[in-house]
């Protein structure tokens, strides 16, 4: 990928079948849990992105055996656990390996330091960092827990943690590292998060139960859990197929169809709004892999209206806001996106990085300290403009989802700093030019 800027031109219709790549969640977990179980764990459609070689990586670094048998074929040999790192283990730009390398790391009595690449370091990980300490392990970093941190773990003991806000991140980091506390761990979810950890423990032999009262959902993992190697089938990440699908809905005389897109219901919040903003979107073969369900999704140009979106779903699709923001951008009226708080704290502050790029293609945003609403250009009876420069701060999903507008806009789109879209989408530029888009150096 060049380290020059990007430029998406509007052109014809994007047509074609894609597969999504595999699922980045899906992904870091089969590393990690490889690495923490005995015997071998085979992984089949890895996302290779820079996140997630970051995860294999330290993976290495904590004792484990990562071989790359193929185009997406991983092994990891597991040793039943993690050993000291002898060197500072590095997380690139992994938001998500990290935390959860950081909650497996604390069930062993050793110490590990952690750093990553400037937007990782600046990116507080206190909230992790808060139930990992009541049980019992201890760090020493910057404020917030901000990265370079060194984590002490070992002779952890049993806590029962309510989420004080929707993450499946926290959630996975206290099971992780429940799996070495006396008596267990239990987390207590007032929002449901994505459930990956919980369906993966059991796919390495773990006993997970979960359980509903009163609407609160309740994860519990009882001590004594030993993981054994397994196979691993990633299936399509729907946070990446949402690209290809919302570029189909907004460009003229578009069909596209992306293949085998998880469709885990804690996941699919996206797909559920487009449908109710009016969108072409069908989803068709659908199956079980790996343990989680998958289909085909189609998607044609459509006509838009603009929604309000429930904040209780924000968990269900709180990467994809940046590209249903696009969407929003061609619709009828004013979409709105309340509860999405936590949008300011990923890879950047991708509430006002959205307000900014979109105002700069001419899209009326009215942003707020948990929201934002995006008023559709439809109803004003004029294309959306386009012909801004968006400064992404090193953000992928800023990056795609901005490129994808340019490809519906009346003037190109342009970004500054491609090279990020690797870490979680390293073929999109080929993948979306190979559907007839229009993407070149700027």
């Amino acid at each position: 990928m060049t380290t020059a800027g990007l430029k998406s031109t509007p052109g014809g219709a994007l047509r074609g079948t894609v597969r999504a790549p595999g699922d980045k969640s899906i992904s870091h977990r089969s590393m990690i849990l490889g690495a923490l179980a005995t015997g071998t764990t085979t992984i089949e459609g890895l996302l290779e992105g820079d996140d997630v070689l970051a995860t294999a990586r330290a993976m290495q670094a904590f004792g484990a055996r990562v071989e790359q048998e193929g185009v997406g074929r991983w092994r990891v040999e597991g040793k039943g656990g993690f050993a000291e790192p002898s060197d500072v283990v590095d997380c690139g730009n992994a938001g998500t390996g990290v935390r959860l390398i950081m909650g497996a790391a604390a069930g062993f009595a050793m110490c590990a330091t952690f750093t990553g690449d400037s937007s990782l370091r600046g990116r507080p990980m206190g909230r992790v960092l808060d139930p990992l300490a009541r049980m019992g392990a201890t760090w020493l970093g910057r404020d917030k827990g901000r990265l370079p941190l060194t984590l002490k773990g070992g002779s952890l003991r049993g806590l029962v943690y309510t989420l004080p806000m929707a993450s499946a991140q926290v959630k996975s980091a206290v099971l992780l590292a429940g799996l070495h506390a006396e008596g267990g761990v239990e987390v207590i979810e007032p929002e449901a998060t994505r459930d990956h950890t919980e369906r993966m423990l059991r796919a390495f032999g773990a006993e997970v139960i979960v359980e509903d009262k009163n609407n609160v959902r309740h994860v519990r993992l009882p001590e004594g859990q030993k993981l054994k190697g397994t196979h691993v089938q990633v299936p399509g990440d729907p946070s990446s197929a949402a690209f290809p699908l919302v570029a189909a809905l907004i460009v003229p005389g578009s069909e596209v169809t992306v293949e085998g897109v998880m469709l885990n219901v804690l996941r699919t919040g996206l797909f559920t709004t487009l449908q109710e903003m009016g969108a072409d979107l069908v989803i068709s073969n659908v199956r079980v892999e790996s343990g989680e369900e998958v289909g085909d999704i189609t998607a044609r140009h459509s006509q838009l209206k603009g929604v309000v979106v429930p904040p209780e779903r924000a968990p269900a699709m709180i990467d994809e806001y940046p590209i249903l923001a696009v969407a929003a951008a061609f619709a009828d009226g004013p979409t709105v996106m309340r509860g999405i708080g936590e949008m300011r704290v990923k890879e950047s502050d991708r509430i006002a990085l959205t307000a900014a790029g979109l105002t700069a293609c001419g899209v009326t945003v009215e942003e707020e300290p948990e929201g934002m609403t995006v008023v559709g250009t439809k109803g004003g009876n004029h294309p959306v403009r386009g012909g801004g420069k968006v400064i992404t701060h090193g953000d992928h999903r800023i990056a795609m989802s901005h490129l994808i507008l340019g490809m519906a806009a009346q003037e190109p789109v342009e970004i500054d700093e491609p090279g990020m879209i690797a870490t979680s989408f390293p073929g999109f530029v080929s993948l979306m030019t190979g559907l007839g888009g229009s993407i070149v150096e700027a």
